[in-house]
């Protein structure tokens, strides 16, 4: 396992100084022993018996006092140290991973599915580390060193207190091969749980406001209930379990109890040896009832990790060349060259051989009913998605040369829901450019027109949004977005819908601050209300995935077609 690799050499630290651990309390069967048959039977004077007798218990008290203590403390803290450290690992490689998945894979996921694999099933793991990598084999190596004792002391014996293993083995091999398919099955359910609740919170809002409570209480108890089946059905086999392995490790003394008195009887036993080998019994069925619950454990830890792992190979849609290069310098021209776009490879195409050239510092503006491709066209430039066939250039060069990272950060996007962090306002616009001064953010916010609003808040730019930036108009969330694209400076600009689900004051605002954004820099606007975007240079009429006319304001409306008749309906409206 990758992940622990690295830590070899504690774990197996941790399994010694565990030996030790374990190993001490192993001297107790012996000391009985030695106090029965040796001491109290022993021909020697009742003075002589205390003597020995305070010495034996001095020593002991020392080791249990004195050196246990510390190995105890040494073996749990290096033990939960290598597993918080591995869970440290597996989540920071996952947090890397999700942010390369595509945007295909989130638009076919629930986000709270993702965060209980990230969650839930990797605290599983922890518990991988702790019980298979180490608790497991130190029951195993507890189990052969109490069998050396008791081999040492009595061959007969020992051999009938290990007469059940084989239907131990069976039974364990038996249940758990079922145990494992029944977890997995559990988790998933809690993790489409996890997902309702999680959608569902963010929608509270919507729920409210359309009076649903009640329907949506129904659809979580549908969730709920698929929770409970699971886990009952995981709980009942997980009894039978216990109840047939527990059985087995009962029965076991009960046969060593019985041979061991015969044999004292028959005068082939001392009695010292019997107590000891009653004690020893105790110490090598513990082990194995602590195997039975790590057998449990780790099997629920083996499907945890299944669907852990399961989302580590999850695959990249968007991948980088080996020979890509760095996407630096860009003047920004950029060129369509026939491209045709799918979401997937058994959907229709949603852009049919796209052709266009524009050319550094043009402003293009893209009009269309909805569902025309507006959206999924600007969405190939930073490679959100790649195109189907034809390719894209910028400068010439085709974008999938370009290392993905460094061409998004040449591209400034603001949408029709920007979205905020639940941080404050300067951490927000910060993400433009994380290194920048104090200075450079209040320049971008006002260039924005966001600096006014912002200073009037609370606490300025220090004022948490909320979640989403619930605590914000849509007018100000939209600004905040607007600035960080001006910290950024990219020389190329997205912007989807920018002002669409605003009101008219603040649309008029945003927009004096999106055409300062705009200038010298090569523009992409989507956008409904026509009015927004007659300053373009040219605007693209996209019906049905294909460009069905090209102009400016001006040469649209002369021709007379169908910018013309969609112009005429909104200015009506």
């Amino acid at each position: 396992m990758i992940f622990v690799k690295p830590y070899r050499l504690q774990i197996i630290g941790t399994i010694i100084i565990g030996i030790f651990k374990f190993g001490i309390p192993l001297l107790i069967p012996l000391l009985l022993k030695y106090v029965v048959d040796d001491i109290i039977n022993g021909a020697m004077s009742p003075d002589d018996k205390v003597t020995k007798l305070m010495t034996v218990m001095g020593i002991m008290l020392f080791i249990f006092i004195v050196l246990r203590p510390p190995i105890e403390y040494y073996r749990q803290y290096y033990a939960q140290w290598v597993g918080t450290k591995i869970l440290y690992d597996i989540r920071d490689q996952l947090y890397t991973h999700i942010q390369k998945l595509s945007l295909k894979y989130y638009a076919n996921t629930r986000a709270g599915e993702i965060i209980s694999r990230v969650i839930n099933d990797v605290e599983q793991t922890k518990t991988f580390v702790i019980t298979g990598l180490m608790n497991l084999w130190l029951d195993i190596i507890t189990i052969f060193i109490v069998l050396g004792f008791m081999f040492s002391m009595d061959v007969p014996l020992t051999i009938v207190s290990i007469l059940l293993f084989p239907f131990y083995g069976f039974s364990v091999k038996f249940f758990y091969a079922r145990l494992r398919k029944l977890t997995r099955d559990r988790s998933q359910a809690l993790a489409e749980v996890q997902g309702f609740l999680h959608e569902r919170v963010q929608g509270i809002p919507v729920i409210r406001s359309f009076a649903i409570e009640d329907e949506e209480q129904k659809k979580f108890n549908q969730t709920n209930s698929n929770f409970l089946s699971k886990a009952l059905d995981h709980t009942s086999w997980n009894a039978k379990t216990f109840a047939v392995v527990n059985t087995i490790t009962d029965v076991a003394p009960l046969l060593v109890i019985g041979y061991a008195g015969l044999k004292v009887i028959q005068g082939d036993l001392t009695v010292g040896t019997m107590v000891a080998f009653i004690a020893f019994i105790d110490r090598l069925y513990n082990p194995l009832r602590r195997l039975v619950n790590s057998s449990t454990t780790m099997t629920q830890a083996l499907a945890s990790m299944d669907r852990v792992f399961e989302f580590v190979d999850e695959k990249y849609d968007i991948k980088d060349k080996k020979d890509a290069i760095d996407c630096s310098n860009i003047e920004g021209n950029v060129t369509f060259d026939h491209i045709s776009f799918k979401y997937n490879d058994d959907d229709q195409e949603v852009l049919r051989d796209i052709h266009l050239h524009v050319t550094k510092g043009e402003t293009i503006a893209l009009v269309g009913m909805s569902g025309g491709g507006k959206s999924s066209l600007v969405s190939l430039i930073p490679r959100f998605y790649d195109v189907t066939s034809g390719r894209i250039l910028i400068d010439g060069i085709d974008i999938r040369n370009f290392k993905s990272r460094s061409l998004r950060d040449k591209i400034g996007m603001v949408l029709q829901d920007p979205f905020l962090f639940s941080e404050s306002i300067k951490a927000n616009i910060l993400i433009g450019k994380p290194d920048a001064t104090e200075e450079e953010v209040i320049a971008a916010a006002v260039a924005a027109n966001a600096h006014e609003f912002i200073m009037q808040l609370p606490k300025g730019y220090d004022t948490e949004v909320g979640e989403r930036g619930v605590k914000l108009s849509g007018g100000q969330k939209q600004r905040i977005a607007i600035a960080r694209v001006f910290l950024k400076n990219p020389p190329l600009l997205v912007l989807d819908e920018a002002t669409s689900a605003l009101d008219l004051e603040s649309e008029h605002v945003i927009q004096i601050a999106l055409e300062k954004l705009a200038q010298n820099r090569t523009t992409f606007i989507v956008a409904h209300r026509l009015s927004t975007i007659t300053h373009a240079n040219r605007i693209v009429m996209i019906e049905h995935g294909k460009i069905i006319e090209v102009g400016s304001h001006e040469e649209l409306m002369k021709k007379k077609g169908h910018y013309f008749e969609l112009f005429q309906v909104q200015q009506l409206e």
